[in-house]
């Protein structure tokens, strides 16, 4: 039976946030129902409600959020991955057409089937599947995806700061696998933000030399404490030219039209940067002659599948890693509030929501 929940939604393009009653579908034989217990803010969450990323003016009220983590409060009777009880997450996605060669080849983020993967909110899908016909994401009480979507979390990691990992730790550890990136590479880190500081604790825990490149002199020591071994000020000419051909990969998660070009200088030849920053336009070379005399490559890359998904939580797990996170209540106006925040950059360096314990019950 479909069941009704309460969540915390977007009403309209300004972001104001409103509390508001949403239904989830009855729990199919292989769902898994989750009641959540915190839910990351990602900056994808603003882009995609205020329709910046695209018309989303018909979907309104909006229930966003793809960091969601909390307890299985039931299962479906051909249920096998999970039992009740279970600590389990849900990322950025929640289903996907599972028969095309991405599919198939556990990329289901890329899947170019019918349909494409099914966003965890947003995205027009059948009444049956999400009741309302477009998906609702974790700003809410409960959910219910298919256990094939779903993502065991060891029960160490069922606090507040690993949330965010759904989504900005898998858009750290995805490319570092599918690039190879080893031990003792140098790995140059573009934004100490979000994503950025994951991408530090991921990739010093993978026993790369990794250097943040900001404009911020403050976050020197922050970027030290994360795991870096060395702070360039983009800024300061001298020290970019004394890092010139230094690094083999350079993660760029800069989410704003920029000049890259200075960057690539830092690259040794041969070397890769990898864009997760989404810029509708800019930032890419005028020009091919940026690329060719070094062999250098510019790559972009789109979280992570669900295999790899898992293997993050559970590397995360192992290392000890999680996000540096705000918790916050879940009232409309703390969600107001954290999103200008975000907006701003004010926020080290997630905000996550104490759902489970603060978001109001349905009479």
């Amino acid at each position: 039976m479909v069941f009704h929940t309460n969540s915390i939604a977007c009403a309209d393009a300004t972001g104001k946030m409103v509390y508001n009653k949403i239904n989830r579908r009855a729990v199919g034989p292989a769902d898994v129902h989750i009641e959540v217990t915190y839910s990351g803010i990602c900056h994808s969450d603003i882009h995609t409600a205020k329709g910046e990323w695209g018309d989303v003016s018909k979907k309104y009220p909006l229930c966003v959020g793809h960091e969601i983590l909390g307890t299985v409060k039931a299962i479906g009777k051909d249920v096998t991955k999970f039992k009740v009880g279970d600590v389990a997450g849900v990322g950025c996605f929640t289903d996907s057409c599972r028969s095309c060669e991405e599919c198939k080849e556990g990329d289901e983020n890329l899947c170019t089937g019918a349909g494409g993967m099914h966003g965890t909110y947003g995205s027009e899908r059948p009444e049956e599947q999400h009741p309302g016909g477009v998906t609702q994401g974790g700003y809410s009480g409960d959910i219910v995806v298919d256990q094939n979507y779903v993502i065991k979390v060891p029960e160490n990691m069922h606090v507040a700061a690993a949330a965010p990992l759904l989504c900005a730790g898998i858009t750290c550890y995805s490319p570092f696998i599918n690039h190879g990136i080893k031990a003792g590479q140098n790995l140059g880190v573009v934004g100490l933000g979000g994503l950025g500081h994951m991408a530090v604790k991921i990739g010093a825990a993978m026993g790369c030399n990794v250097t943040v490149i900001t404009r911020d002199e403050s976050k020197r020591e922050l970027a030290l404490s994360f795991g870096a071994k060395n702070v360039i000020i983009s800024t300061d000419k001298v020290q970019m030219d004394a890092a010139a051909k230094s690094l083999h990969f350079i993660y760029n998660s800069i989410a704003f039209a920029h000049d890259i070009h200075p960057y690539l200088d830092l690259l040794k030849s041969n070397g890769t940067m990898i864009m997760v920053g989404g810029v509708p336009k800019g930032s890419m070379p005028a020009g091919s002659f940026s690329l060719i005399p070094r062999n250098l490559r510019i790559a972009g890359s789109l979280i992570g599948g669900i295999r790899q998904t898992q293997e993050m939580i559970d590397f995360c797990a192992k290392h000890n890693i999680v996000c540096s996170i705000e918790m916050i209540d879940a009232t409309p106006e703390a969600v107001e509030i954290a999103w200008k925040r975000t907006v701003a950059s004010d926020v080290k360096f997630r905000f996550v929501i104490d759902t489970k314990a603060t978001l109001p019950k349905l009479v």
